[in-house]
């Protein structure tokens, strides 16, 4: 299963960068999607969520910032990044937790670079 991911890359303080995340229908239509980061050194994070009906869940440290969508019909989910800080700069993941067992599969990951 493959999870495939677009945008991302460098961006200075301030700006915004849009992700997108494109899975086949059998895992979308019944997964939770996310979006999660890694930055060099620290422990790979939760950054959004969004379920099949449209619930959001985000890290309190992009609340106000960052926004998550998803279309149904193109099976894809979306990142909207505003507002960057040096301290977004991180490796970003896409992920799919297929339910009912939540089985989670990964993108390849993209580096999102924040300068200051």
């Amino acid at each position: 299963v493959q999870l495939v991911e677009s945008g991302g890359g460098l961006v200075q303080s301030g700006g915004s960068l849009r992700r997108s995340c494109a899975a086949p229908t059998s895992i979308f239509s019944i997964s939770i999607m996310g979006w999660f980061r890694q930055a060099p050194g620290k422990q790979r994070e939760l950054v959004a969520t969004i379920t099949s009906g449209g619930s959001t869940n985000y890290a309190d440290s992009v609340k106000g910032r960052f926004t998550i969508s998803r279309d149904n019909d193109k099976n894809t989910v979306y990142l909207q990044m505003d507002s960057l800080e040096p301290e977004d700069t991180a490796k970003y993941y896409c992920n799919a937790k297929k339910l009912p067992f939540r089985l989670d599969y990964w993108g390849q990951g993209t580096q999102v670079t924040v300068s200051s």
